[in-house]
């Protein structure tokens, strides 16, 4: 299998749990769009994890390429924007106007974000990584999902921003991100 694939699949079970939600939303079926929330969340985090990991910083990495532009503001900054929504929507009530608000939105980006990865990113990425690289890469993405699950939450959001802060920063948070213990210190 390669990345692509890897990454289209996970795309596919995602926006149809997102249209699940948005189902139970309107039906006014607030247990399920909760679980379902949960279920949003336990795909989406690992997902973007390990996509940012294997598939996104490969691509920023190869000299004399079109990719990283399309990675800073279609891969991290969308990632971004989607898990904060996401959050939003877990710590709200379901019956509420504005969650439903909230979670078109979500939908609408996430969908956005989707088409503009699978279009775009993948068609610079197919000029740049050769079938084996791609088949490497989806092994190690599938790999990876895994091992973000167990992370949590702290973890996951430290990831992502050592992923998009300017390397003079990044191994400062990598040590925390390392040894989270380090962020609840200060704060007893």
């Amino acid at each position: 299998m390669l990345i692509y694939e890897a990454l289209e699949k996970d795309h596919l079970k995602i926006t149809s749990l997102i249209d699940e939600l948005l189902e139970a939303g309107e039906k006014n079926e607030s247990r399920r769009a909760k679980l379902l929330l949960g279920e949003i969340r336990d795909e989406l985090i690992p997902h973007s994890r390990a996509e940012e990991a294997v598939f996104y910083n490969v691509l920023a990495s190869l000299e004399h390429n079109s990719a990283e532009p399309l990675i800073l503001h279609r891969g991290y900054h969308e990632h971004i924007e989607a898990e904060s929504l996401l959050r939003t929507l877990i710590g709200k009530d379901v019956i509420d106007s504005e969650w439903k608000m909230l979670a078109r939105r979500f939908q609408k980006i996430t969908e956005e974000h989707v088409q503009e990865e699978e279009e775009e990113i993948f068609a610079t990425a197919k000029h740049l990584l050769s079938d084996l690289e791609s088949e490497m890469m989806a092994r190690t993405f599938e790999e990876l999902k895994p091992l973000v699950q167990k992370e949590g939450w702290v973890k996951d959001t430290l990831d992502l921003v050592v992923q998009i802060v300017p390397p003079k920063y990044a191994a400062t948070l990598r040590t925390i991100a390392l040894r989270p213990e380090q962020l609840i210190k200060p704060l007893l």
